[in-house]
């Protein structure tokens, strides 16, 4: 499946249209404040590029976002497969990285809705995960709405990010197919 709709939402492969926009978001410094830096133009058109190779080899991976009755460009939201070592990989993650001006309207709990659907109903994974600093404090409410639950022992430094700086220490939460159908059930889920 290379698209999901959902009531205000697409999520798509990726265009070339959507390069500029997201190298923008990219570099907004509010947007990337608990990412380690600011990408540049190419880093950000690289990142996007692979997410589209990933969609096309395989049919999932960070979708462009777009807004159904405008078409504008809203960010990547969607799943991926964590590639660094740690004590609960191999895991896949649901991620969002939004624009500025789309935060606020519910998108990023939208469209990670209906990638975490896609990953329990079409790929049937026994679960999904998904991290962040613990002042990050907008994406853990995502996570929550999600049904997403904190997991505190598996809250681990990243590797990625050197010890003593001020993003290495992350959150860990996750969510089973069986938790998620659960809240299907009771009508929880956003």
């Amino acid at each position: 499946m290379s698209e999901i709709e959902t009531p205000r939402l697409l999520l798509r492969p990726w265009r070339e249209s959507d390069l500029a926009p997201f190298a923008r978001l990219n570099a907004d410094p509010a947007v990337m404040e608990f990412m380690p830096r600011l990408l540049r133009r190419e880093e950000s058109d690289a990142f996007a590029r692979a997410c589209q190779a990933q969609i096309a080899g395989r049919g999932w991976d960070r979708w462009a976002v777009a807004r159904r009755d405008s078409g504008d460009f809203v960010g990547a939201v969607g799943l991926s497969r964590v590639t660094f070592e740690a004590a609960f990989t191999p895991c896949t993650e649901v991620a969002w990285r939004l624009a500025r001006e789309h935060w606020g309207h519910g998108f990023a709990t939208e469209a990670a809705a209906a990638a975490l659907r896609h990953a329990f109903v079409e790929l049937e994974l026994p679960e999904v995960v998904s991290f962040t600093v613990p002042a990050n404090l907008r994406s853990r409410a995502v996570m929550e709405r999600l049904g997403l639950t904190h997991v505190p022992e598996n809250d681990f430094g990243h590797p990625r990010v050197p010890a003593g700086h001020r993003l290495h220490a992350h959150v860990f939460y996750r969510i089973t197919r069986a938790q998620w159908r659960a809240r299907q059930e009771t009508g929880a889920a956003e």
